[in-house]
């Protein structure tokens, strides 16, 4: 019961502020477990002039996927992601379900300014107003992802191929004997987090230009891939 659902669980149901209304938000939320920590998640980053796209881990149990459809269709800003992946801890799964929300957002009837990507387990510290004058502050029309070259002691993770092992028990990345290429367009990897975020264009960018695509194919087989692949792309000159 939508109704019950807004009303006993408090949702805003209206922007806080003229600030707030007119700049809009993109969040990427992906799950796998623990629905009551998801939704006291979404309450408090919910407004209604930001859109979310959830990415719930094609693994999950049928009853779990189905609670949240049902929270899901209560709002029209907030939608399952179009393609669900089996999502692996540190495997090419992980960065693939965010670019798989990415392109449901760009493709959205909803216009918004930053893309934010949290995990189940996240929680706010800040309010919607907050983070907004923070990115109006420091960073307007940058990204944030913050990162460095690659340090030795991760050189391992993109030197080898790696491979997700799938398992409804267990599924972990695991290192092959197969060395690899040296990254397209002689990249200079940085690390850093796999947290981020991002302006729309930059978004926009990644889903479209050859090198950002070329180095996504070459990321398939590397090791927790979303610590790299931002953080390299948003160092690219111009």
């Amino acid at each position: 019961n939508c109704s019950t659902v807004l009303k006993t669980l408090h949702f805003i149901t209206r922007p806080l502020s003229h600030e707030e209304g007119n700049f809009s938000l993109a969040y990427i939320i992906t799950i796998h477990k623990e629905l009551e920590m998801f939704v006291k998640l979404l309450r408090a980053i919910y407004m209604p002039q930001n859109i979310y796209c959830i990415h719930v881990d094609e693994k999950s149990p049928k009853d779990y996927k189905a609670a949240v459809q049902n929270i899901v269709n209560c709002f029209e800003n907030i939608f399952i992601s179009s393609k669900r992946e089996n999502v692996v801890y540190a495997g090419f799964s992980r960065l693939q379900a965010d670019i798989n929300c990415m392109r449901d957002l760009v493709n959205s009837k909803i216009q918004w300014n930053y893309v934010i990507n949290l995990c189940g387990q996240d929680y706010p510290i800040k309010t919607n107003r907050d983070i907004i004058q923070y990115i109006k502050s420091k960073w307007n029309g940058k990204n944030m992802t913050p990162g460095v070259v690659q340090p030795l002691h991760m050189k391992h993770r993109t030197q080898v191929s790696y491979r997700e092992y799938i398992h409804s028990g267990m599924s972990y990345v695991y290192p092959t004997k197969n060395i690899k290429a040296k990254p397209p367009y002689n990249l200079t990897l940085y690390f850093g987090s796999a947290y981020y975020i991002l302006t729309k264009e930059f978004v926009e960018f990644t889903l479209t230009d050859a090198r950002a695509k070329d180095l996504l194919e070459w990321s398939r087989d590397t090791y927790s891939p979303d610590e790299h692949y931002w953080v390299t792309l948003n160092r690219l000159h111009g």
